[in-house]
């Protein structure tokens, strides 16, 4: 008996209309799980090599895993991953909130979609049904009109709708995906991908809950995350929210600030979390079955910048990349940009870190008052901040060249602004700084989809003094460094965690309620969740191997595409001293870098020159088929 999964992928043929369900064998779901790893599994089997992102032949799968939908805290989260027109390599993002549940109660557990409908329509999925619908109407409305729009029409206000917005039909380059209009597979352009395929939302409905190997053991472990989330470390996040971090990375020298040229921001208390709550949240909500209540709904009623409670609320990453990377300190005006993202449909981390680097180039007189359109786009104009990010989402004046990303405006720009990317495999940085955090910076260059800040712990929970030994020790990790090292143990630590993180991705577990450090649960809960849920009796390191296998997969398609070791660098810009506060005059240094890069491949099992994952790690981790498509004669 199938326990946790439905057992049928969906794959939709969006040019022909057509559909078929596949249903792949136990092992098929022991082996890949769900998520991440079942994604970029598709796009190997289902995906031509280097076709155009916004091309019909670029695949998009939307998974789901073995977890999701059971009654415990943190498991309601989905993976969307297609070819990524914003980095070219694979693009991978995760979303929250009610929808994936919803999904798999609706009798699926992924969508592989391919091709392009003649015309806009939207897919809904209930109970084992699917259905083609008209979108016409829909196209070029924003999110909130669509979502109202599509649960009147299906007579059912508990309909749950992922979509594109108009940003992702204007092929945003990073554009997102949305539910509840505020829960975002934000990162890599997965907005536009569906967008580019005349898809303008998904949505879900089912009552086929998911069958339990041992319903007892999962209630246990529900009960216990309840009762324990007072006395954890996590608990902050949940009364605060994700902004509760920004005095603790501005007392380190690690909040970006100035687009990166400082990591302090004088006006810091001006956007925490503290200011955020008691001025502009109007409630707590939360995602599907999860006790840890960390979202947000901000309102603001007058004024200039009014926002409306359906768009959320925005987090640490957001705010800091309105905010500290533009030095921005006016909280209603990064609240009114998050809400145009959500209501457009884009990701917040690029669009505030490209206008941050837009305003560092306004600065230095590479662009100026006619390229912007006579807006003054200098660091701390928040009124300039908002208006580029409005004309960002619309691709309007200088917004239709931002809307590439700071990368490619950096390429038809030219005239050294380069000098002041912040990007890595085309994509931007988010707001956790690897000067501080020496072991992220190697993860940022590596990562296959670009630098991401929950790919692998932080270097904090491994230092001497770390409250989370113990956990960590269940992943072998025991020589504690202090942050800014780099040494042979601390690349160890970052692949260790890595391999966990991937893991979640793969479980589609949130990585603020299951975690190696200060999480609701440890490691070894996740074992005993997988167990409860599938039956299945795994151990730690059989489910950590499913993390690195999904690494490779990732990498593999990579490779695939042309993309090695020379993609994998960081930014000029940090290898420059920072100015001000505890990490004035800090810079990382190339040589420790390509060392540790070094030291990374041969603990991964990759080729040191390359970057490539060999035939032997491949066929180590039951990918035989994938190493016979990389390493057959003509490839």
């Amino acid at each position: 008996m199938a326990f946790g999964y439905q057992g049928k992928v969906l794959k939709i043929d969006l040019s022909e209309q057509r559909f078929s369900i596949e249903k792949p064998a136990k092992d098929f779901y022991r082996k890949y799980l769900g998520g991440s790893a079942l994604g970029v599994y598709y796009l190997l089997r289902e995906m031509p090599p280097k076709c155009d992102p916004f091309s019909p032949q670029n695949t998009l799968v939307l998974a789901l895993s073995v977890l999701t939908g059971v009654p415990i805290s943190g498991q309601s989260r989905m993976t969307a991953a297609a070819k990524s027109p914003l980095t070219e390599t694979v693009g991978d993002s995760q979303c929250g909130g009610f929808w994936p549940a919803e999904m798999k109660f609706s009798g699926f557990d992924a969508l592989v979609i391919k091709g392009k409908a003649p015309s806009p329509l939207y897919l809904y999925l209930h109970d084992g049904e699917v259905e083609f619908r008209d979108a016409s109407s829909l196209w070029g409305k924003e999110t909130g009109e669509v979502e109202s729009r599509i649960r009147k029409e299906l007579q059912d206000p508990k309909v749950e709708v992922l979509q594109c917005g108009p940003s992702g039909e204007k092929r945003v380059r990073f554009a997102s995906l949305l539910n509840m209009c505020c829960r975002a597979n934000g990162r890599t352009g997965m907005g536009a991908v569906m967008a580019s395929k005349n898809l303008r939302a998904v949505a879900v409905r089912g009552r086929k809950y998911p069958s339990l190997a041992d319903e007892k053991a999962l209630r246990e472990l529900s009960r216990w995350g309840i009762k324990n989330l007072d006395e954890s470390a996590v608990l902050p996040i949940s009364l605060l929210g994700t902004a509760e971090v920004i005095p603790y990375q501005n007392s380190t020298g690690g909040l970006p600030s100035e687009n990166y040229n400082s990591g302090v921001f004088e006006a810091y208390e001006e956007i925490c979390a503290e200011k955020l709550n008691a001025k502009l949240v109007k409630r707590r909500t939360t995602c599907f079955a999860c006790a840890l209540r960390c979202k947000r709904e901000v309102e603001i009623k007058e004024g200039a910048y009014r926002v409306e409670p359906r768009f959320g609320a925005p987090e640490y990453e957001t705010i800091a990349t309105f905010g500290s990377y533009c030095l921005v300190s006016d909280l209603e005006a990064i609240a009114k940009a998050n809400e145009i993202c959500n209501r457009y449909g884009m990701d917040t981390i690029t669009c505030g870190a490209t206008i941050a680097w837009a305003m560092e180039c306004f600065e230095k007189g590479i662009i100026n008052l006619h390229d912007t359109g006579g807006i003054d786009l200098r660091f701390g104009n928040a009124e300039a901040m908002v208006r580029m990010t409005e004309m960002i989402a619309r691709r309007e004046g200088m917004g239709d060249l931002l809307a590439e990303g700071s990368y490619r405006a950096s390429e038809i720009i030219g005239r050294g602004s380069e000098e002041f990317l912040i990007t890595v495999k085309k994509k931007e940085l988010p707001a956790h700084m690897p000067q501080v955090k020496r072991s992220l910076g190697l993860i940022y260059a590596v990562n296959a989809f670009g630098p991401d800040h929950q790919s692998s712990e932080h270097d904090e929970s491994y230092h001497p003094e770390s409250a989370y030994l113990e956990r960590l020790a269940e992943l072998g990790l025991t020589r504690p460094r202090m942050p800014w090292v780099l040494d042979e143990e601390k690349v160890r630590f970052a692949f260790r965690t890595q391999c966990l993180y991937s893991l979640f991705d793969t479980l589609n577990l949130c990585q603020f309620v299951f975690g190696p450090s200060w999480q609701l649960y440890g490691p070894s809960q996740v074992v005993e969740l997988v167990r409860a849920v599938t039956g299945w009796d795994v151990t730690l390191e059989e489910l950590l191997k499913a993390g690195e296998r999904r690494l490779n997969l990732l990498r593999a398609f990579n490779f695939r595409e042309g993309i090695g070791r020379e993609k994998d660098y960081l930014p000029k810009k940090l290898f420059r001293p920072l100015r001000g506060g505890p990490t004035h005059g800090v810079a990382l240094k190339e040589e420790e870098l390509k060392r540790a890069v070094d030291v990374y491949y041969e603990m991964a099992g990759w080729e040191v020159q390359s970057g490539a994952p060999t035939r032997e790690k491949l066929e180590e981790l039951g990918l035989k088929w994938v190493a016979e498509m990389l390493f057959s004669k003509g490839n």
